[in-house]
C-alpha cells in the first residue's frame, strides 16, 4: 500500500493547491453521478505536470487513472485507489495551425464542434452532442450518425507512463469501431491534431441542428448516464435486442434500462455501480438467452469493484 501523506507532499511539490482535490467523490465527475472517492484527484495543465504525476506514481508506488471528462465510464461505489489523473479545463484549448487544429484533450467535443461550425469547418458535426472531451473520444473512436473520430484524427501527442512523449500520424492510431492504440499501449493523449475542410456555414449549423434534435427526441437526455451503455454488435443495434427482450424500463435499484431507448442504462434514482453493474449483466443474460447474440458493454469500469 502507497504512503499517502507521502504521494500528497509530492503532489504539493508540483501542482498547487487548487489542483488537488483529497478523497474527492467521483459522482462529481462523471456523467453517470456514480462512484465513491478518489485518494487524489488531480487536475494537470502542462504535458510537463502530467510527466511530474508519472514520475511521483513510479516513485511512490501509487496506480493512476486518467479520466476526460467522465463520460462513458463506471466508477465502482468503493472509489478509486491512487490518483485520478483529470484532463478537465485546464488542459481545455483550440489552437488553430495552418490547415490543422490543435485540441486539448479535455476540451469538450461539442465545443470543438461548435468552434469548427463557426469557422465554417466541416467534420465534427457528429461530435455535437457526444457529452465527452476530445482525449476520451480519441481513445474510444467515439462516433455517431456515421461520423468516426479516425475521419478527422490525423495526429496525437500522448506521455507514457515513464514520462516519455510520443508523436503519432494518423495511420498510427490503430482505429477500430470503439478501439484506438491507446487501449492497449497504456499511453495518455494530452493533444489531438484535427483536420477539417472548409465548408458551408449555413450546412453545417443545418446538419449540427438535425443531429441535436435527433439526440433530444430519442436518448433519456432528462437522466444521468455514460452515454450508450453497450457496443453495437455485427449485424445487429443493441437497443433493438434490448427492446425486443421486453427489456425496455427494466429496473435493478436505481438504474433502469431507459423506456425512450433501450441502449442505454440511466441513472434514475441514486443508482449505485452495484445497481448498474447488475443491470448490465441481467441485460447480457437475457439478450444471449433469446437471440444468441452476447452484448459487450461500451462503458469502461473503473476503480475497486468486487
Amino acid at each position: 500500500m502507497f504512503d499517502k501523506s507521502l504521494v500528497l507532499q509530492k503532489l504539493n511539490e508540483v501542482l498547487n493547491s487548487k489542483q488537488i482535490l483529497v478523497d474527492e467523490p467521483m459522482s462529481k465527475h462523471s456523467t453517470f453521478k456514480i462512484g465513491g472517492n478518489a485518494d487524489f484527484f488531480v487536475m494537470p495543465s502542462s504535458i510537463e505536470e502530467v510527466q511530474s504525476i508519472f514520475k511521483i506514481s513510479g516513485e511512490c508506488d501509487v496506480p493512476v487513472t486518467v479520466l476526460g471528462n467522465g463520460s462513458n465510464i463506471l466508477v465502482s461505489d468503493n472509489g478509486i485507489a491512487g490518483i485520478v489523473c483529470s484532463f478537465g479545463s485546464p488542459f481545455s484549448y483550440i489552437k488553430p495551425q495552418d490547415d490543422k487544429v490543435l485540441v486539448g484533450a479535455g476540451t469538450i467535443l461539442g465545443a470543438v464542434s461548435k468552434w469548427a461550425g463557426e469557422n465554417s469547418l466541416t467534420g465534427m458535426e457528429f461530435a455535437v452532442g457526444i457529452p465527452g472531451s476530445v482525449g476520451g473520444a480519441v481513445f474510444m473512436n467515439a462516433g455517431a450518425y456515421d461520423g468516426e473520430m479516425k475521419n478527422v484524427v490525423t495526429g496525437v501527442t500522448a506521455v507514457s507512463f515513464d514520462g516519455k512523449i510520443f508523436h503519432y500520424d494518423a495511420n498510427q492510431l490503430g482505429f477500430a469501431y470503439r478501439h484506438s492504440i491507446f487501449q492497449d499501449n497504456n499511453q495518455i493523449i494530452c493533444e489531438i491534431e484535427l483536420s477539417l475542410e472548409k465548408g458551408n456555414q449555413e450546412e453545417i449549423s443545418s446538419k449540427m441542428k438535425d443531429f441535436t434534435q435527433r439526440r433530444i427526441q430519442k436518448q433519456p437526455l432528462e437522466f444521468p448516464s455514460a452515454g450508450s451503455t453497450f457496443k453495437r454488435p455485427e449485424g445487429y443495434f443493441a437497443g433493438t435486442l434490448i427492446e425486443q427482450t421486453g427489456l425496455k424500463g427494466f429496473r435493478i435499484g436505481g438504474a433502469e434500462v431507459s423506456p425512450k431507448h433501450a441502449g442505454f442504462v440511466v441513472n434514475t434514482d441514486h443508482a449505485t455501480a452495484a445497481d448498474v453493474l447488475e443491470l448490465i449483466h441481467e441485460v447480457q443474460r437475457r439478450v444471449n438467452e433469446k437471440h444468441h447474440v452476447m452484448l459487450q458493454p461500451e462503458v469502461r469500469m473503473i476503480g475497486k469493484f468486487n
